[in-house]
C-alpha cells in the first residue's frame, strides 16, 4: 500500500464489523510504554539493583510453577526473598540498575530500555515470572484513600513511592509476582518486539486478549483520548499480548518511550470500542 493511500485501500477491500461482548459494544482501553532506566553490565556504589534472567531452577509442571525440592513442586521464591538475595551469584544478573523502583515499574511494563555507562542502549524483554500472585498496589493506595480512584495512575502511584519511600518499598514487597527478563532482539532498541515477533509502531499497535482476536488483524480503534483531547479514533493493529489483557473488548495501546509515552500511558483509562475490519471476501457469521 504506498503511503497516503491506507484509508482508500481499507475502505475499498475490508469491511468493518462491530466488536461486542453480549449486545455490549463498549470496553476499556489502557496504554503501556517502554521506561528508560540507567544501568550497568557491573554491579557498584550506584548501580546496585540487578535484573535478573530466567532460572534454571524455575519449572513448570501441571499448570504450575515452581521449583523442586526433593522431589517435589514447591512455589517459586517471592518477591520479598528475591530481593533478600535468593537468586544472587547464580549467574543470572543480565545487568544492574540504579533504582529499585525503576526496576519495579519495569516488571509492570514487561520491557524496557537500559541506557548503560558507555551510552549503549541494551533493549529488555519479558522472559516468565515466579508464578507467584500478582498484588495490584494501586488498589490498595485507592483503598486507604492515599489516592483518588480517578486520580490512579502509573505516575501517581510513582510519586506517592517516592514521597513514601519506606512505606513504599513494604507496599512493593507485598506484589509476590516477580518478572524475569532476556536481551531482545536488536530491533527492539528501535521500538519493543511485541507477541507477533514485530517491532511496535508508536499510537498504532494494539495489545489484545488473542483468545478473541487474533494476532495480526486491523482494527478501528474509538476511544477516549488519554490527554482528554478529540477522541482517539484510528487505525491499529493488534500485535501484541499482555497478562492484564483480558477480554472481549479490551485494549492496551502503545504509546512509545519517550517522557510523554510514559504520561499518556500512565494516565491512560479509556471507554471506548473496536471494529474488526476484515476482507471483503471472507464470509463472516
Amino acid at each position: 500500500v504506498q503511503r497516503g493511500q491506507e484509508k482508500q485501500f481499507f475502505e475499498r477491500w475490508f469491511r468493518p464489523y462491530a466488536v461486542a461482548n453480549s449486545g455490549n459494544f463498549d470496553g476499556l482501553f489502557t496504554g503501556y510504554f517502554v521506561p528508560q532506566l540507567r544501568g550497568s553490565p557491573r554491579p557498584g556504589p550506584r548501580y546496585w539493583v540487578p535484573v535478573y534472567g530466567m532460572p534454571k531452577d524455575l519449572v513448570k509442571r501441571n499448570g504450575q510453577t515452581g521449583r523442586l525440592l526433593d522431589g517435589r513442586l514447591v512455589p517459586y521464591y517471592e518477591r520479598a526473598e528475591i530481593n533478600a538475595g535468593a537468586l544472587s551469584g547464580k549467574g543470572l544478573e543480565l545487568l544492574w540498575v540504579d533504582s529499585d523502583i525503576d526496576a519495579f515499574f519495569l516488571e509492570i511494563q514487561g520491557s524496557g530500555h537500559v541506557l548503560m555507562e558507555d551510552g549503549t542502549v541494551r533493549a529488555l524483554s519479558y522472559a516468565g515470572k515466579n508464578g507467584r500472585a500478582y498484588y495490584a498496589i494501586g488498589k490498595t493506595l485507592v483503598d486507604r484513600g492515599e489516592i483518588a480512584r480517578d486520580a490512579i495512575s502509573m505516575q501517581s502511584i510513582r510519586d506517592w513511592i517516592m514521597r513514601h519511600p519506606k512505606e513504599g518499598r513494604e507496599l512493593m514487597l507485598q506484589n509476590q509476582s516477580y518478572v524475569f527478563f532476556k536481551f531482545a532482539d536488536a530491533r527492539a532498541a528501535d521500538g519493543p518486539i511485541g507477541s507477533m515477533n514485530v517491532p511496535l509502531t508508536a499510537g498504532y499497535s494494539l495489545a489484545v486478549d488473542k483468545n478473541y482476536l487474533p494476532l495480526g488483524v486491523p482494527l478501528w480503534l474509538d476511544a477516549e483520548h488519554p490527554a482528554g483531547r478529540q477522541r482517539l479514533r484510528r487505525l491499529v493493529m493488534a500485535q501484541d499480548t499482555g497478562g492484564a489483557i483480558k477480554g472481549v473488548i479490551r485494549g492496551d495501546v502503545y504509546w512509545g518511550a519517550d517522557k510523554q509515552a510514559g504520561e499518556l500511558a500512565g494516565v491512560m483509562k479509556s471507554r471506548g470500542r473496536y471494529f474488526l475490519l476484515v476482507p471483503k471476501h471472507v464470509a463472516v457469521g
